[in-house]
């Protein structure tokens, strides 16, 4: 998202744009032409006043985050850190240095649960680490607000998938993680029967409005769901994946269901209220769109997480594959 959000700002405003990435979960290549680019960390106090002192940004777009919601009950330390910690570290420097807006990616991880389609105007009720941080994030910029004047807008997207998506990582992003199990000739692996329902939204559906959203005046200081309305079921997408891919008998195996939410997706009637019409890709023409890039760059493979903090009750795949790592670092 960070990647096609620069290349937005940079397209159709005309503003000088900043990306600071660790690269812990993205590739120096996906920083576009024009941007500049600071490799470091949300949580380095340090560099994050250094840049603002040197930018005296107008605007600043948060996305940054490691989105592990399944991994997060796991790493709890370093999710609240990375994705807590690391965001109140950024709305500080937003506080002290004036900016106009600040855009906050929050998640639907924050309703948990709740009943179908979410709404803005449910009752968060986050049931992993992950959707706890983000919805303390999105309590933290609400405060700010009341505070010391800064507008912010938040957006809560979900399951969103495209080109320059990370599908070495392991623990998430369900359709990067099947290209590249199909790249790799490995079965695509579903956690459970494959009926949990997601709507799996393309990443140039939701970008649009995430940029324009920081002088956008009706979208001050809201919360906006964005994403695909249509929903599919993990076994529906996994055949779209495989067919996108060119490999339709592509092997499946269904591996111990885990803790998750079965249902989830929610309403975009304030983001199209405030926004306009928002796209929606059909789910086999955007996945047709990534499986073209996907096949450019290859199969990838990303390091496992080997800061693991809790494994009980981890799920048997990662627990294995974790300490068969760790036992041959």
């Amino acid at each position: 998202m960070g990647a096609h959000l620069a290349h937005e700002l940079l397209c159709t405003t005309g503003m000088d744009v900043v990306v600071l990435d660790d690269l812990s979960g993205g590739h120096r290549q996906n920083v576009p032409d024009g941007a500049a680019f600071v490799e470091g960390s949300i949580t380095d106090e340090a560099l994050l006043q250094d840049l603002f002192e040197a930018y005296a940004f107008d605007y600043v777009y948060h996305l940054a985050a490691y989105a592990a919601e399944g991994l997060s009950h796991f790493i709890r330390r370093h999710n609240y850190r990375n994705n807590l910690i690391g965001s109140v570290n950024l709305i500080n420097q937003a506080v002290k240095h004036d900016a106009e807006c600040f855009v906050f990616a929050s998640s639907i991880a924050v309703y948990g649960d709740s009943p179908v389609p979410m709404r803005e105007d449910m009752q968060p009720q986050p049931e992993d680490p992950y959707g706890i941080a983000k919805y303390a994030v999105e309590m933290d910029l609400e405060s700010a607000h009341d505070m010391f004047g800064l507008d912010f807008v938040i957006f809560r997207p979900h399951n969103v998938y495209g080109e320059y998506q990370n599908i070495g990582d392991r623990y998430r992003n369900v359709v990067g993680i099947f290209m590249n199990q199909i790249l790799r000739g490995v079965p695509m692996t579903i956690f459970g029967d494959g009926r949990q329902k997601r709507a799996f939204s393309y990443v140039g559906d939701v970008i649009g409005p995430i940029a324009r959203a920081a002088w956008t005046d009706a979208a001050q200081n809201r919360v906006f769901n964005i994403g695909s309305d249509t929903p599919h079921t993990v076994n529906d997408l996994a055949r779209a994946v495989a067919e996108a891919m060119g490999r339709p008998d592509h092997p499946v195996e269904h591996l111990e269901a885990r803790n998750e939410v079965k249902v989830a997706y929610s309403d975009h009637t304030a983001a199209q209220e405030v926004f306009g019409p928002c796209p929606e890709t059909p789910l086999r023409e955007g996945l047709h769109q990534m499986a073209a890039w996907v096949k450019k760059v290859g199969a990838r493979e990303s390091e496992l997480f080997g800061d693991i903090e809790v494994w009980k009750n981890m799920p048997p795949i990662w627990k294995k594959a974790t300490k068969q790592a760790l036992e041959t670092a």
